[in-house]
């Protein structure tokens, strides 16, 4: 496959640089990526964009089982790496929770999942970059060539760097079925404790959810050669609620690696797909991620959700948030968002940077510390009228006082000092310079927090 797939995405890239050539001189509209969906949860202002489609770039080039790497464009959806890599044994080392989410995406913005304790987030498993340049060049990035200073400052920079157009990626063996232990927790003390030490033991997978002060799960899973038995939960069943229902449960691994797509983690009961009846209607081949993200997108258009809250005399923020908490702030994070802002359930995730000399420059994460992440993605509704972003700028707050660090996204109201200072941006700016001098691709600040 690989000098096949090789050549073919040689072929691509001639036809890209041949095209950018042909479309002239610098676009006087701001760079974006032309693609047909998104994962990101925060608007734009309106305006011309000059808009790059890389959808061809969308293929696995390789997988190599002796190296534990694969090889892979940046528009290729983690479903379709997935598919691929599972049929050698093998799976991406970080695998995002959402089948829509691509290689690219991934790394320009932060992915994380369950193997993060160990693993990292995506952007720690990447061996290897190309970048698109907004001045229409393509460069070569490893951890050690002339362009290692953008290996580690692409992560976290969402276009603004330029654009993934392949990356090798180091993969894990599989096998067959994941055995899931659910251990039940009334203290958030112990919870977190016991997450601590299960990151410490042998476990694959290790992730979370609150789903009240006192309801606390941890999820314990470890590879399996065989099964009792193998739950399916992509149409009937639900599997969050099934972490309160069964102590112990088996999948198979495409099942489980897919396990929080179905029902958006929980997030289809905002469009009544956890009603058996609205559950059939859905269909099978609906009930996913991008579904629900085109119905999301289609009423922040029209604004639906937000008339009935007005009709109800209610004022809606939305909050859709993952941040990153030292582990010894945890509890207290925790304790804040229960009573500032109030959203049930909570996705809890680990992660811990598997090497300290490795310094992304723009998503900071302490060497040697294990970190909580907290995913967290509703509607605030309250009676009393707040300034815009109110609850979102609560948490950023309390974020930095605890010295976490927030995905970027989805809304952001960060001041331009506390973005510098938290996003790495002197050394951003070194960045900019150097890849962007034109500024042809919009700054991160602008893109992330003024929306431009």
């Amino acid at each position: 496959m690989s000098r096949t797939e090789a050549l073919a995405h040689e072929a691509r890239r001639d036809r890209l640089l041949a095209g950018l050539r042909a479309d002239g001189g610098s676009p006087a509209a701001p760079l974006a990526l032309a693609k047909r969906t998104s994962n990101l949860f925060r608007d734009r202002e309106a305006g011309p964009r000059h808009r790059i489609d890389l959808g061809d770039f969308d293929h696995v080039i390789d997988i190599d089982t002796a190296s534990s790497t694969v090889e892979v464009e940046g528009m290729a959806t983690y479903e379709a790496l997935v598919a691929a890599t599972l049929q050698h044994g093998v799976m991406p080392a970080v695998v995002p929770q959402l089948k829509t989410i691509t290689a690219g995406g991934a790394v320009a913005g932060v992915g994380i999942e369950a193997t993060s304790m160990r693993q990292g987030l995506v952007h720690h498993s990447m061996l290897e970059l190309d970048v698109l340049l907004p001045d229409r060049r393509i460069v070569h990035c490893t951890p050690d060539n002339a362009h290692r200073d953008l290996f580690f400052g692409f992560p976290n920079s969402y276009g603004s760097l330029g654009y993934a157009l392949r990356l090798v990626l180091r993969t894990l063996p599989v096998r067959p079925c994941v055995r899931v232990e659910h251990i039940a927790h009334a203290s958030p003390e112990d919870f977190f404790a016991a997450l601590a030490e299960a990151c410490e033991g042998d476990a694959d997978f290790v992730d979370g959810v609150v789903f009240g002060p006192r309801s606390l799960v941890l999820n314990i899973a470890r590879f399996e050669d065989t099964a009792p038995w193998l739950s399916n939960y992509e149409f009937e069943r639900i599997y969050y609620r099934s972490l309160l229902e069964m102590p112990v449960d088996h999948l198979s691994v495409h099942d489980y690696l897919w396990r929080w797509d179905t029902d958006w983690f929980w997030c289809s009961k905002n469009f009544g797909a956890q009603n058996p009846l609205v559950r059939r209607l859905f269909g099978r081949s609906h009930l996913n991620s991008c579904s629900y993200t085109r119905l999301m997108r289609a009423n922040a258009r029209w604004g639906l959700a937000k008339r009935l809250a007005r009709w109800r005399g209610m004022h809606t923020e939305s909050v859709i948030q993952d941040v990153d908490i030292p582990i010894a702030a945890a509890p207290a994070f925790l304790d804040f968002l229960q009573r500032e802002i109030g959203i049930l359930p909570v996705w809890v995730c680990p992660v811990h940077a598997p090497d300290p000399d490795a310094h992304f420059t723009l998503y900071p994460l302490a060497a040697g510390m294990l970190h909580v992440n907290f995913g967290f993605w509703d509607v605030v509704e309250t009676r009393e009228a707040h300034e815009a972003g109110h609850f979102n700028r609560l948490i950023e707050k309390e974020v930095l006082r605890l010295g976490g660090i927030k995905s970027l996204y989805s809304d952001s109201f960060f001041t331009r000092d506390e973005f510098n200072a938290t996003y790495g941006m002197a050394a951003y700016e070194v960045l900019k310079r150097r890849y962007d001098p034109d500024g042809r691709a919009p700054h991160l600040y602008d893109k992330c927090v003024l929306r431009r």
